[in-house]
């Protein structure tokens, strides 16, 4: 079986699936942003919340002058939760092009990041950059080392960031996963060789038993794609990796293929993601070769299809899940799909969707083309406000970038309440963390656990404090004055 789609260095936005006209069922759902191109065009990559409260992302494209890039090279952004957008920096080529991941904000508070392309040698970098827009390109990448990164980084435990790259490294063109240094060093931890995978587009994770797992959308033992159907893998901080799974180990590729989407860690101890293409279709004529699937797998465990994507006639639940899953503080999972949904046109632009952890799928809402069209591969962020934020890589109401337009930032809220989240979400007793949140000012009382830790409320959104002493792995819970505001996970 080939793959309906192959991963390429350009960042083309396909267009895929029509479906035809049906009435849509909304959320509570609000454009906070629409691109037009000199502000940004094609945020290819999801939000992060800083420690100031504000939103923080990267557009693909776009920015001043357009002409760099043959359209811009990308910028990067900050948008408070009501819409206002500031471009912090745009890229020029030498300090990087194309943006496509997430950003992250380390614990020293600067943000980092990666660029597709451009850079000293044409393959991408690693960039920093302060929450005041003082960009440093912290390294080049030079294909031996890997080329073309296109998912963000993660801060693990250690403090040092871990990112991959879909092509370059020493085997040819399969791809790397590297660690570099909050100042800048660099180094490769594994050269994929195709049959432990290859072309790993997302970003890794670190789950609770201190390893870091990612997917491969390319490569792994099945024969039924052309150059693989893509892995589940896992590899230690010092770059031991092992294969978890083998996408398409059948014919019919039920299990799904192309996980071209990172994995999220849930509260059970299970992972979850998504595969692009495969899983059993109730469309066929739509989907011939699959729309795409959500799993699960425990480490160590078997893989669970949960979720086959256009179950439904006409895709009306969403087709081809090119981001990952977060798990929000209901407990449910949500996700966004490129294509499928309910519209009033002749053609269908995307959905959100929520999963229970054990597979009832229920669409939240369905991207009408003013509203926001195809996100992807962003994910969704659930902000300590209790509402959900993300990207669409086009639609709005400027259609200077394309027909479709240049992209938009939204907001969906369904009614979940505040929560604070810490930065890092691990550490010794003693050590320093930082409480992210909403209407913090006149807290009380902080408590790891059950455990009061002193403390210091810096801002409406941030506190500092210490883990104290006799603390234990729970729940962090901050008392306001609005009232008792809990940890979205355990630290």
């Amino acid at each position: 079986m080939d793959k309906a789609c192959c991963w390429k260095r350009s960042c083309v936005v396909p267009l895929l699936c029509a479906a035809a006209v049906i009435a849509s069922h909304a959320q509570t759902f609000t454009t906070l942003v629409k691109f037009n191109g000199t502000n940004g065009a094609n945020p290819f990559a999801g939000l992060v919340q800083g420690t100031d409260g504000s939103l923080y992302g990267t557009t693909n494209s776009g920015g001043t002058p357009l002409t760099n890039c043959g359209g811009g090279c990308g910028t990067i952004f900050k948008v408070t939760r009501a819409g206002v957008l500031t471009t912090l920096h745009t890229f020029t080529g030498p300090d990087g092009s194309g943006p496509a991941g997430a950003l992250i904000q380390a614990t020293n508070g600067s943000f980092y990041g990666t660029t597709g392309s451009g850079g000293a040698n044409g393959y991408g970098t690693v960039f920093k950059i302060t929450p005041a827009g003082t960009l440093t390109t912290l390294h080049s990448f030079d294909s031996t080392d890997g080329a073309n990164p296109y998912a963000g980084l993660v801060q693990a435990a250690n403090g040092i960031l871990y990112g991959t790259t879909p092509y370059g490294g020493a085997n040819g063109d399969w791809g790397t996963i590297f660690r570099i240094t909050p100042s800048g060093t660099m180094t490769t931890l594994h050269n994929f060789a195709g049959p432990d995978g290859a072309n790993p587009s997302a970003g890794l994770i670190q789950a609770s038993n201190g390893s870091l797992y990612g997917t491969t959308g390319n490569g792994g033992t099945s024969n039924n794609c052309a150059g693989g159907c893509g892995t589940i893998f896992q590899i230690t901080p010092t770059g031991t990796l092992t294969t978890l799974h083998n996408f398409c180990s059948q014919t019919t590729c039920t299990d799904g293929y192309w996980p071209i989407a990172g994995l999220v860690q849930a509260t059970n101890g299970s992972l979850y993601g998504t595969t692009a293409y495969g899983g059993i279709s109730g469309d066929p004529a739509l989907c011939q070769s699959g729309c795409g699937t959500i799993f699960r797998i425990a480490p160590g465990d078997t893989l669970t299809t949960l979720y086959s994507l256009c179950a439904e006639i006409n895709c009306t639940d969403g087709a081809y899940p090119f981001s990952g899953l977060i798990q929000a503080t209901d407990r449910n999972l949500y996700g966004t799909t490129f294509s499928g949904g309910v519209t009033g046109s002749s053609y269908t632009y995307g959905t959100i969707f929520k999963i229970t952890p054990n597979g009832t799928l229920t669409v939240l809402h369905s991207f009408d083309g003013t509203d926001g069209a195809f996100p992807t591969p962003a994910g969704l962020l659930q902000a300590t406000d209790g509402n959900f934020y993300g990207t669409t890589s086009q639609g709005g109401a400027d259609n200077s970038c394309t027909m479709d337009g240049c992209g938009t930032i939204f907001k969906l809220s369904v009614g979940l309440r505040p929560f604070v989240k810490t930065l890092p979400t691990s550490g010794g007793v003693g050590s320093t963390v930082k409480i992210l949140g909403s209407d913090l000012v006149g807290a009380t009382n902080v408590t790891f656990n059950g455990t009061a830790a002193a403390f210091t409320v810096l801002s409406p959104s941030l506190i500092t404090t210490t883990v104290p002493t006799g603390a234990t792995t729970g729940t962090v819970q901050v008392v306001t004055p609005g009232g008792t505001l809990s940890s979205n996970v355990a630290f």
